[in-house]
């Protein structure tokens, strides 16, 4: 039998089948859940950024702790020490350090990982700071200096993988993109190394990073985005709601012409 037409002049739709019915529900039912699961986990996210500033800014500022030592660096992780304020003293090997192509505030450039050797031997790699091309020019062309006696207060930072923006290191070549500290190890042959380095703090100076590594660049600031992931998961599932409640209304009416 035909469809008979409503007062608007349009020919209803027939009701769906029952069939299509249960398939449309599991599938609004499966993103449902999905999108709740999604919000769900940003604001799980949520909680984890905001303990993570508040560990970062309570270690960042606290007094200083002396550098672990090698008995202890098989227990550092990334949760239970970057960031932390340390301090250390020792020997600087200029003749091993390296230059890491880095960017900054202050333009493009290097930072330059130099070894302290430890009074008790250990070694930590310390970033001394940030330089442009013009410093690595000017030392290419100099002796390095003798090892030298020299303390240091900075951040614990864990050491990162050797792989940079679209680069990887090359050691064969000199050529670094990230603080990989075993390779750099390795291609120095300082043996065994912290596997953490140093950023070292500004010692207050006004500082010229084409002359002298510059201090004290370590960003603290951490994008915090998730509770704006959050709503847009939580609303396209309530979106998603209205979509049924409005699918369900024209099925009824449409079942009620029938």
């Amino acid at each position: 039998m035909a469809a008979v037409k409503d007062p608007t002049g349009d020919t209803p739709r027939n009701p769906r089948s029952a069939t299509t019915l249960v398939i449309l529900g599991l599938v609004a039912l499966a993103l449902f859940l999905g999108l709740l699961r999604l919000g769900t986990w940003q604001v799980e996210r949520l909680a984890w950024k905001r303990d993570l500033i508040s560990k970062v800014d309570a270690r960042a500022h606290a007094a200083p702790v002396p550098a672990p030592r090698a008995a202890e660096w098989p227990a550092l992780t990334p949760d239970n020490a970057e960031y932390r304020r340390v301090s250390a003293s020792g020997s600087y090997l200029y003749d091993k350090q390296t230059l890491v192509q880095a960017a900054t505030e202050l333009g493009s450039g290097y930072w330059v990982m130099t070894p302290l050797r430890l009074d008790s031997g250990d070694i930590v790699l310390v970033n001394r700071g940030f330089v442009l091309p013009e410093w690595r020019k000017t030392q290419a062309a100099l002796t390095p200096p003798a090892p030298a006696t020299a303390s240091v207060t900075g951040l614990l930072r864990m050491g990162e993988s050797g792989k940079g923006f679209l680069r990887n290191n090359d050691p064969a070549a000199n050529l670094w993109y990230g603080r990989d500290l075993p390779a750099i190890a390795a291609a120095r042959g300082l043996g065994p190394v912290a596997p953490y380095f140093i950023d070292a703090d500004s010692d207050g100076a006004a500082r010229d990073p084409k002359t002298a590594p510059v201090g004290g660049l370590t960003v603290l600031s951490f994008p915090n985005n998730h509770l704006v992931y959050a709503i847009t998961w939580y609303g396209l599932a309530l979106m998603l709601l209205v979509g049924v409640a409005l699918v369900v209304r024209e099925e009824r009416r449409a079942r009620q012409r029938r």
